[in-house]
C-alpha cells in the first residue's frame, strides 16, 4: 500500500507543479528533488509492502516512507492553501522561506530512511518472496483427492460443469469457475473432476496442478507429466533435467492423439496463462482445460470463446445447511438445539454466504461447549474469529490485496468508508475517486471512463460484487461482500487510509486520532461536529444517513475550523441547517454533497472553490449565481431550486453533468460553449424558439443523455396548442439515452429520432395514438419505458417486425390500457418486461423466447394473497402460466399497502 500512497503523492505533486505553477516557482527545485527521492524509493516498495506481513522491520519501514510521503504532501498543500488565501507580500515570502526548510527536512528524511534499510538487515528486498505468502499458498494447496465433506449447495453447478466437459463440442476448450476467495471453487472443481461421468468419459489422462501467485510454467508441466505418464525411472529422470522448451514439447507430444483433461487451480494473472496453451494440442478431440480462478479476466484471457462459470455465494438456506455440518460433525445435519438456533443464525448472517467464512465458524463451534453464553460471546467476538488463523478469510483477502496493481488499491481501501450492505451507485464512487485524485488525467479518455474501467477491473477480480446492470451492460449499483468490507475497514486502518466511526462509543477515539486521511460517520453526528477534533490533515469527511429517523448536523462551522484541507465533504441525506460562508475557504475542496439535505441557500462564498469538481446540490432551493466561477466544475447537478435567480454556466468547459437547468437559462447560456457535456437535463416551461433548441443540442458533439422535463399544465387533458412539440432530433447524432417528460401534439417519425438512440423514457405525454408501431422501428432501441400518463388508449399492438433490438421493456401506471397484443415475431430479444400497475390482457408473450423476467404488480385489496404465491384470485390470464410452470421461478415483494409485486425469473 505504501507503494501506491508514494506513487499518487508522486502524481499529484507534479501536477500541482503545472497547475500551481505561480505559487511554486520559488520551491519548484526543491519539490522536484523530493520528487526525484521519493521515485527512488519506488523500485523497492512492492516487494516491501508483501513482506511487511512477515516482518516487523520492513512494516516499520514502509511506514516511514509512507508516513513522509503523506508528510510531503500536507505541507504542499498548506503552502498553497496560504498563499490563496493570504495577501501579504510579505507573509507569502515568509511562506515560501518555511516551505523550502520543510521540504529540505522532508528529502533528508527520505535519504536517511533510504540508508536505514542496511542498517535494519533489510538488504534483499526486491529479491525475496513473501515467505508469509508462499507458506499460506502451500496451506492452500489443493489435491483432487482430497475431496471437501459437507458441501452443500453445488450440485447444479457440477452437473452444468460436467455437462460443458462432456459435450460434443470438438474443440479444445477452456472451462473456467470464477468467484472470489473463499466462495468454493477449488471445491466445486474437486467435485466435477471426480464425478464418475468425467472419470470414465477421460481414462487414464487426468491431471490436476496447483498454481496460485507462484505461477512457473516448467514446474507445472513436469507435475502434469507426473500424473499421466507411465515412464520408467529412467525416463523420468530425464524428462527431470530438460529446459521448460523442451519440457513443454514433450508434454505436447505426449498428449498428441489423446483426449485429455488438466486442472489448473488457482490461476491469477493472465499473462501467467500465455505460457501454458501451447503444450496442449489443438486437436478436435473434446480435450478440454478446466481452471479456477478469482479474476474474471484470466478466464477471458484463456479462452474469449468460452462463457465462465460464476460461482453464487450461499442461501440462507444452504448457509444454516453448511454450519450444521461443520458445528456438529456426525450428527443430524438439522441438529441444532432450539436455544442455541437463533444465536447461530445470527452467525451464519454475518457470513453473508461465503462458504470459507461458514466452514471456519462451524469448525470453531464444534469445538467449544454447545451452550448460549459461549454461542453468544463466539457472537461478539465473530469478526475475530472469521478473519484470524492462516486459513481463515483474511488471509485469503490478502492474497488478493497484494495482488492489486497500485492503482487499485486504493480504490479497494475506499469502500471500508460505507456502511454494512450499503449500495453503492458507481456513478458516485467514481466521481469520489476522481476528486480524491486516484484516477489519473490521459489523453482521449476522461478521468470518469478510467475510474469506471477501475470498478470494473475489481469487480472482475471479485473483491467488489456488481448489484445491478443497465441494458447496456454497464454497472450501474455496486456492493462489497461483509467480510471483504471487514478486511478493508483493518487495512485502511493500517495504512492510515480511513477510519470509519459506527456508534457513539467509538466518537472519541475518531476524534484523538491524527493520522487518518479520511472519516466515514455512520451515527451521532452532532457528538461528531461538536467534538475537539485533532485530525488537521483529513482530506475526506462522508456522513451517512442509515435510517429513516432524522438526522442532522445543526451547525458546521467546525468544518473549517479542523479540517482546512478536505478535498471530499459529503452531506448526502443528512439534514444540515445552514452552510457558514467558511466553506468557500476549502480551496482544495473537489467533491461537495448537499443533496436532501434540507439546505435552504448556498452561499455566495462558494464561487472561491476553484477547484470544485462536483457540486451535488440537489434539493437546495436558492442557488447563487456564482457556479461560472468554478471553471474546474464537471458535475453540476441542482435540481429541485425554487429561486428565480438565472445561472450563468458557459464558463464551464470541463461539464460533463449538468441536471436542473431551466429552459429559460439554457437560452440565455452560450451552450456551445459546453464542449465537454455528456449528460444534461432541462426542466421548466419551454419558451425557446424549436429550431435554435434542437441545434442548441446538436452541436454538443460528446452529448450522450438527454433528460426533458416539460412543466405540465395544471389541467388534465390538453388542447394540440398546449401541448408541447417534438423536436427535429436526427441531428443529434451521439445521443443514444433520452428522457421525455410532459404533454407532445405527436411522435416525430422513425426517422426523425436521433439515430443512434437505444434507451427513451416518455411519461405524461397524454398521447391517444397507439405509439408502438413508430417506437417499434426505431432500429437501436434497446429499452423502452412508457409510464404515468404517457398514453390514454385502451389497446397497444406490437407488429411482427417491431422491436428488433429491444432488450428490456417497462409499462407502468396506464390505467386506461386494457389489452397488449404481441404478434409472432415481434420483439425477438426482449429479456426484460415490467407491467407495473397496469391491469391488462397481454396476448402473444408465449412467443418471446428471450424473455428471462418479467415483473407484475399485484393489488392486493383486488386480489387477495392466498397460501403464499399459490392463488391470486382474478389473475390476468397471461399471469397464470408463469405461476404454474415449472420453468420460472417467482418471489414475492410488497411494494406498499396492499400492493406487490411477482418477480417470475426463467431458472
Amino acid at each position: 500500500m505504501a507503494e501506491a500512497v508514494v506513487s499518487f503523492v508522486v502524481e499529484r505533486m507534479g501536477d500541482l507543479l503545472i497547475q500551481k505553477a505561480v505559487f511554486l516557482k520559488g520551491v519548484r527545485s526543491q519539490v522536484e528533488r523530493l520528487l526525484e527521492e521519493l521515485k527512488r524509493m519506488q523500485c523497492f516498495l512492492k516487494d516491501a509492502d508483501a513482506r511487511q506481513e512477515e516482518d516487523e522491520r520492513v512494516r516499520n519501514w514502509v511506514s516511514e516512507i509512507r508516513n513522509a510521503a503523506y508528510d510531503a504532501e500536507d505541507i504542499v498543500d498548506i503552502f498553497i492553501r496560504n498563499a490563496e488565501t493570504k495577501h501579504s507580500i510579505f507573509k507569502k515570502w515568509m511562506d515560501l522561506n518555511k516551505i523550502g526548510k520543510e521540504i529540505e527536512a522532508i528529502q533528508i528524511r527520505i535519504q536517511d530512511v533510504s540508508k536505514s534499510r542496511v542498517t535494519y538487515g533489510i538488504t534483499n528486498i526486491g529479491e525475496a518472496t513473501n515467505s508469509a505468502s508462499k507458506m499460506l499458498m502451500k496451506l492452500r494447496q489443493s489435491s483432487p483427492r482430497i475431496e471437501d465433506q459437507g458441501i452443500v449447495g453445488l450440485q447444479n453447478d457440477t452437473n452444468q460443469l460436467v455437462e460443458r466437459l462432456l459435450r460434443k463440442d470438438q474443440r479444445r476448450t477452456v472451462v473456467s469457475i470464477v468467484g472470489m476467495g473463499g466462495i468454493g471453487k477449488t471445491t466445486l472443481a474437486k467435485k466435477v473432476y471426480n464425478d464418475r461421468r468425467v472419470v470414465d468419459h477421460f481414462q487414464y489422462c487426468r491431471a490436476w496442478v496447483y498454481v496460485s501467485l507462484d505461477c512457473k510454467p516448467r514446474d507445472i508441466f513436469q507435475r502434469i507429466i507426473n500424473q499421466i505418464s507411465l515412464s520408467s525411472e529412467c525416463e523420468a529422470e530425464r524428462t527431470e533435467k530438460l529446459q521448460e522448451d523442451e519440457l513443454r514439447d514433450f508434454l505436447h507430444d505426449f498428449l498428441m492423439e489423446k483426449r485429455y483433461l488438466v486442472v489448473f487451480d488457482d490461476l491469477w494473472k493472465s499473462e501467467d496463462w500465455k505460457y501454458v496453451p501451447n503444450a496442449f494440442p489443438r486437436e478436435s478431440n473434446g480435450s478440454r482445460l478446466l481452471l479456477t480462478t478469482r479474476n474474471k479476466d484470466v478466464a477471458l484471457h484463456a479462452d474469449p470463446l468460452s462463457v465462465h462459470h460464476t460461482i453464487q455465494l450461499l442461501s440462507a438456506n444452504e448457509s444454516w445447511k453448511l454450519f450444521c455440518r461443520t458445528a456438529f460433525p456426525g450428527d443430524d445435519p438439522e441438529s441444532c438445539p432450539p436455544e442455541l438456533r437463533e444465536l447461530g443464525e445470527k452467525m451464519v448472517g454475518k457470513c453473508a454466504g461465503l462458504p470459507l467464512a461458514i466452514v471456519v465458524l462451524g469448525g470453531l463451534l464444534s469445538r467449544k461447549k454447545k451452550t448460549p453464553t459461549g454461542w453468544a460471546k463466539a457472537l461478539n467476538n465473530i469478526g475475530v474469529h472469521l478473519s484470524g488463523g492462516k486459513d481463515g478469510v483474511d488471509a485469503m483477502l490478502n492474497l488478493s490485496f497484494i495482488d492489486l496493481p497500485p492503482y487499485l488499491k486504493s480504490c479497494f481501501l475506499y469502500f471500508s468508508l460505507f456502511p454494512d450492505d450499503h449500495v453503492i451507485s458507481v456513478r458516485k464512487i467514481c466521481r469520489l475517486w476522481v476528486a480524491e485524485g486516484f484516477i489519473p488525467q490521459q489523453d482521449g479518455r476522461s478521468m470518469e471512463d478510467m475510474a469506471e474501467d477501475y470498478l470494473n477491473e475489481l469487480i472482475d477480480r471479485n473483491l467488489v460484487q456488481m448489484v445491478r446492470m443497465s441494458t447496456n451492460e454497464r454497472v450501474r449499483e455496486c456492493r462489497i461482500h461483509d467480510l471483504a468490507r471487514d478486511f478493508s475497514i483493518k487495512k485502511a486502518k493500517e495504512e492510515r487510509f480511513a477510519e470509519i466511526q459506527q456508534s457513539i462509543a467509538s466518537v472519541h477515539s475518531t476524534s484523538s486520532s491524527t493520522n487518518w486521511r479520511r472519516h466515514g460517520i455512520f451515527s451521532d453526528f452532532e457528538r461528531y461536529a461538536s467534538n475537539k477534533h485533532s485530525t488537521p490533515h483529513l482530506r475526506s469527511l462522508l456522513f451517512f444517513k442509515l435510517d429513516d429517523k432524522s438526522c442532522q448536523v445543526s451547525r458546521l462551522d467546525f468544518v473549517y475550523k479542523c479540517f482546512k484541507l478536505l478535498r471530499v465533504i459529503d452531506f448526502d441525506g443528512v439534514e444540515i441547517g445552514s452552510m457558514p460562508s467558511s466553506f468557500g475557504k476549502l480551496i482544495h475542496l473537489r467533491y461537495l454533497g448537499l443533496s436532501y439535505t434540507g439546505l435552504e441557500t448556498l452561499p455566495t462564498s462558494i464561487g472561491n472553490l476553484r477547484s470544485l469538481q462536483t457540486l451535488d446540490a440537489r434539493c437546495v432551493k436558492n442557488v447563487p449565481n456564482v457556479i461560472w466561477k468554478m471553471e474546474n466544475l464537471r458535475h453540476l447537478l441542482v435540481d429541485g431550486r425554487t429561486d428565480d435567480m438565472p445561472l450563468k454556466i458557459d464558463t464551464l468547459r470541463n461539464l460533463q453533468t449538468l441536471s436542473g437547468i431551466r429552459f429559460k437559462e439554457w437560452g440565455d447560456n452560450n451552450s456551445s460553449k459546453l464542449t465537454a457535456l455528456r449528460k444534461l437535463k432541462i426542466q421548466g416551461k419551454f419558451k425557446l424558439e424549436r429550431v435554435k433548441f434542437s441545434d442548441s443540442i446538436a452541436k454538443l458533439e460528446n452529448l450522450q443523455s438527454l433528460s426533458l422535463d416539460i412543466q405540465s399544465f395544471p389541467s388534465n387533458r390538453f388542447t394540440s396548442k398546449e401541448r408541447s412539440p417534438f423536436f427535429t432530433m436526427n441531428s443529434w447524432l451521439h445521443l443514444y439515452k433520452m428522457v421525455m417528460k410532459g404533454p407532445i401534439v405527436r411522435l416525430p417519425a422513425a426517422h426523425e429520432f436521433p439515430p443512434s438512440l437505444t434507451q427513451l423514457t416518455l411519461e405524461g405525454s397524454q398521447m391517444d395514438t397507439d405509439p408502438m408501431p413508430i417506437l417499434g422501428n426505431l432500429p437501436k432501441l434497446s429499452t423502452l419505458r412508457l409510464r404515468t400518463g404517457s398514453y390514454h388508449g385502451m389497446i397497444m399492438q406490437v407488429s411482427s417486425s417491431g422491436f428488433l433490438q429491444l432488450k428490456k421493456l417497462q409499462i407502468s401506471d396506464l390505467h386506461q390500457l386494457k389489452q397488449i397484443y404481441i404478434e409472432k415475431g415481434g420483439m425477438p430479444r426482449l429479456a426484460q418486461f415490467q407491467i407495473i400497475e397496469v391491469y391488462c390482457s397481454i396476448y402473444g408473450l408465449n412467443h418471446l423466447s428471450h424473455l428471462h423476467e418479467v415483473d407484475v404488480s399485484i393489488n392486493a385489496s383486488r386480489f387477495p394473497l392466498i397460501d403464499g404465491l399459490e392463488v391470486f384470485p382474478g389473475l390476468p390470464k397471461w399471469v397464470l402460466p408463469l405461476m404454474s410452470s415449472s420453468d420460472w421461478h417467482r418471489t414475492w415483494r410488497h411494494t406498499g399497502e396492499n400492493k406487490g409485486v411477482i418477480h417470475f425469473c426463467r431458472k
